[in-house]
């Protein structure tokens, strides 16, 4: 029988639950265990990348599995002046900006992302609310650009700013680190469903990080920024959303 990855990792936490109700009293009181069954994120991390394979990777589906209406999450249009002034251009003056702990900074347009390797995948998205929806993302993958702008040793997380401004001011940003940065199905998105990405989804580029929620799938990015730590940035917890209680880590 084939147990995916979410069928696994629900099996291990209760296969974990029964052997610490079963007895196992010595267990219990390890001090690695307290703080295991302290952090509930700590869990899912520990399980993610302890127990599978840095390399696993989410399900991808056929043509005909993709769904035939995806809900747009969070913001849908933008209304910073800038960001209006670059999709009513159609991006052609829009630049992703590289930046921090790399060794050659960049500015990179549409096209030079387009012209990089790309990789095509069919994924489930899976919102924080409860929905999920099917799509096909076509980008460059994360890690391919990080190794044309040199990521330096000491980077240990990759920051994502966006252009969409919050109901309370604050602007969406959004983090991984760097064992999702590097993976394989990590892209940067221009393209959905074999259509220029549009703007209700994240135009003109967003973070598809297959392996977790989907509010960590930032859209409208306007600049990557490679860091050795979360602190300072926003309220520190990595995330606009993190900084307002959700966890960091959204494995799924």
């Amino acid at each position: 029988m084939r147990i995916d990855r979410r069928g696994f990792l629900g099996r291990a936490v209760a296969g974990f639950g029964a052997l610490m109700l079963g007895g196992c009293d010595r267990l219990s009181e390890q001090s690695w265990v307290k703080e295991f069954l302290g952090s509930a994120e700590g869990a899912n991390r520990w399980l993610h990348r302890d127990m599978l394979p840095h390399r696993t990777l989410a399900r991808e589906y056929a043509e005909a599995d993709i769904s035939s209406h995806f809900r747009a999450n969070g913001s849908t249009s933008p209304d910073d002046p800038h960001y209006r002034r670059l999709a009513a251009g159609a991006f052609a003056e829009w630049r992703l900006q590289v930046a921090g702990l790399v060794d050659r900074p960049g500015a990179f347009s549409l096209d030079d992302l387009r012209a990089m390797p790309a990789r095509t995948q069919i994924t489930r998205h899976d919102c924080v609310e409860g929905w999920s929806c099917i799509g096909k993302w076509t980008g460059v993958p994360l890690a391919e650009l990080l190794a044309r702008v040199g990521l330096r040793p000491e980077a240990r997380f990759v920051v994502f700013r966006c252009a969409d401004t919050m109901d309370d001011g604050g602007r969406y940003y959004e983090s991984v680190g760097l064992d999702d940065a590097l993976h394989p199905q990590t892209i940067l998105a221009y393209a959905m469903n074999g259509q220029m990405l549009p703007v209700p989804h994240g135009a003109p580029l967003r973070l598809r990080v297959e392996r977790q929620l989907g509010y960590k799938m930032a859209k409208y990015v306007m600049a990557i920024e490679a860091v050795d730590s979360l602190s300072g940035i926003g309220r520190g917890k990595g995330g606009y959303w993190e900084d307002r209680g959700y966890e960091w880590y959204a494995g799924i």
